[in-house]
């Protein structure tokens, strides 16, 4: 199946916004095995929206468009859809009734220019937005389908994965797991997995992501467990290759996964910054259970190691992670009741300097508590 993305909006041309919807839908067709071949953005204007789809149409087996389906006059998804394939719009009643209650049970009265909302074509069905007003399109005609869904992120994420892809899945099991690395770049971790990367089932992909370098293995396969047997397989091959540098899977977060190696031992971690400027705090105070192990941390401009250290002790705890001022380098200090680990960063400017200290230090505490 060859899909497409189609982003409506103005403001996307203008870079008032950006377009994380088309990364987004990118993602996830991709761990369906859908090829995407082509994006388009265009703007609010009828002709070009409408010569948009009619491309996309000659050229994909399925239209993914996003953006434009609001109440005003520049809102012309609908209108697009229907010039592209010949077919004239018209308020279905029941649409209606649900939109009039939803502005009912908000104590508002609708606004008549609304009504377009409740719009659909005879080849179209609608799709529910619990979080909107706006309801989605799915169009299938002549062995091509348009799905159209609000821009908003929040209306949109949850229409697609509830209400759209169950349905590109449909008697096959879709698995996926994803594999969480530091401490080595994505071109050495793609260049360590070799083979494995060209691989179509599982297909196994590299991404830069803020915590690291993820690897997300998925596969589809007529049911779960054919489908977890071989992620499983290839797991265990890319752990040969690069277990090291694993820290985590799926939704674990390094702060949690730090917090549990704190709890296994019965220990408490104070912070001390420089370089990091308070960034590994703020980050260790996310996890829901910090107050179990987290004994404070502290900030202290152009400090050294042992002035951080002697502060970090006075806050109590058992581990602490320090992270001392340099121009270009620093060495960042774990210290645990077992034994002390160290960490040279550089950097080119404090931004980089910040960032390096934040995943290094984090690291490094978690390196150091795994022993």
């Amino acid at each position: 199946m060859r899909a497409e993305l189609l982003s409506i909006g103005t403001e996307l041309l203008l870079g008032e916004i950006v377009d994380t919807n088309a990364a987004y839908l990118a993602g996830r067709l991709a761990l369906l095995g859908i090829d995407c071949l082509h994006m388009q953005t265009v703007g609010d204007n009828l002709g070009r929206a409408k010569e948009a789809f009619e491309r996309a149409l000659a050229r994909s087996d399925l239209v993914v468009a996003t953006g434009g389906l609001g109440p005003t006059e520049d809102d012309l998804t609908r209108e697009a859809i229907a010039a592209a394939i010949g077919e004239t719009p018209e308020v279905e009643p029941q649409l209606e009734r649900e939109l009039r209650s939803w502005f009912a049970g908000r104590g508002l009265p609708m606004p008549e220019r609304n009504r377009k909302q409740a719009w659909l074509i005879p080849s179209a069905r609608a799709l529910p937005n619990p979080n909107g007003t706006a309801p989605g399109w799915d169009i299938q005609r002549n062995g091509k389908r348009i799905v159209a869904m609000p821009g908003v992120p929040r209306e949109m994420m949850p229409m697609w994965e509830e209400l759209v892809e169950p349905t590109l899945t449909q008697g096959s099991a879709l698995r996926r797991r994803t594999l969480k690395l530091l401490g080595i770049g994505e071109s050495a971790v793609e260049e360590k997995l070799d083979e494995l990367v060209h691989s179509t089932s599982p297909t196994v992909a590299t991404y830069a992501k803020n915590d690291g370098v993820h690897v997300r293995i998925a596969d589809k396969a007529p049911t779960g467990a054919e489908a977890d047997a071989r992620i499983a397989r290839v797991e265990a091959e890319v752990r040969v290759r690069l277990g090291e540098y694993v820290w985590g899977t799926d939704s674990e977060t390094l702060p949690g996964v730090i917090g549990r190696g704190l709890l296994a031992h019965g220990w408490s971690l104070a912070v001390a910054e420089s370089l990091s400027m308070g960034d590994i705090a703020r980050s260790l105070a996310d996890a829901g259970d910090a107050r179990r192990w987290f004994a404070g941390g502290l900030v202290r401009l152009g400090a050294d190691a042992e002035a951080l250290e002697r502060e970090a002790r006075a806050l109590g705890g058992e581990v602490f992670l320090l992270t001392p001022a340099g121009s270009e380098e620093s060495e960042l200090r774990a210290i645990t009741p077992e034994r002390t680990r160290q960490l040279t960063v550089k950097f080119r400017s404090p931004a980089d300097g910040r960032r390096r200290a934040l995943l290094g230090g984090l690291d490094l505490l978690r390196r150091s508590l795994a022993g």
